[in-house]
């Protein structure tokens, strides 16, 4: 694959977005010819049950959302910051099992990762970014039925992947460029598969 332009989406909380993302930073690292959209997905917003206010409504109720606005504000205003930074807050809830609503621990990952944690979370508490993370999330859920994460979107294809092993930094390049690249070509040249999915996971 010489270039792809694809998307994926992302909530911190999911050990799986997190894989692919490593997966997708990686691959970008190494000059992979690839445009990328990181797209926010409230999993939160996804299991609210009917009749219950939305995360949009009640964001306080929902763990994740806090740390999702950060994401996004990082990702549109200081992007070349935004690869350590989404490593970071990944790291808060898989690595080191801190909560994703502490603002402290935000904070914390945001400042090591080159972040002004300050002006981002100013940003968050202005209420806009809240209202950019909902219309990405309804946007894809409307015209490519998103229900989780990570989902690869290219064109009009969209699929939910579940990459099983990680690529942290130092990690070789090669093994998630060919990681990548081998989803988006099964989303882009053969959407007759539905599903493959293993029937137990080697240990």
């Amino acid at each position: 694959m010489t270039s792809a332009t694809f998307a994926v989406t992302w909530d911190y909380r999911c050990p799986f977005a997190r894989n692919a993302h490593e997966h997708v930073l990686t691959g970008l690292a190494a000059g992979a010819d690839w445009n990328v959209e990181f797209l926010p997905f409230s999993l939160g917003q996804a299991h609210v049950e009917e009749g219950q206010p939305s995360v949009w409504e009640k964001p306080e109720q929902d763990t994740g959302i806090l740390a999702l606005q950060a994401g996004v504000v990082v990702r549109d205003e200081y992007p070349d910051l935004f690869p350590a930074a989404h490593r970071a807050l990944f790291a808060v809830r898989h690595d080191e099992g801190r909560h994703l609503e502490d603002r402290d621990v935000l904070a914390a990952a945001l400042t090591g990762a080159g972040v002004p944690a300050d002006d981002v979370l100013a940003r968050i508490d202005d209420g806009s970014v809240l209202g950019k993370v909902r219309a990405e999330h309804e946007r894809y859920v409307q015209s490519h039925s998103v229900w989780g994460v990570p989902t690869f979107i290219a064109g009009e294809q969209a699929v939910f992947v579940r990459l099983m092993n990680r690529a942290p930094l130092g990690a070789p390049a090669a093994v998630s460029i060919r990681a990548v690249e081998r989803v988006v070509d099964l989303l882009t040249g053969w959407p007759e598969l539905n599903e493959f999915k293993h029937t137990s996971i080697p240990r």
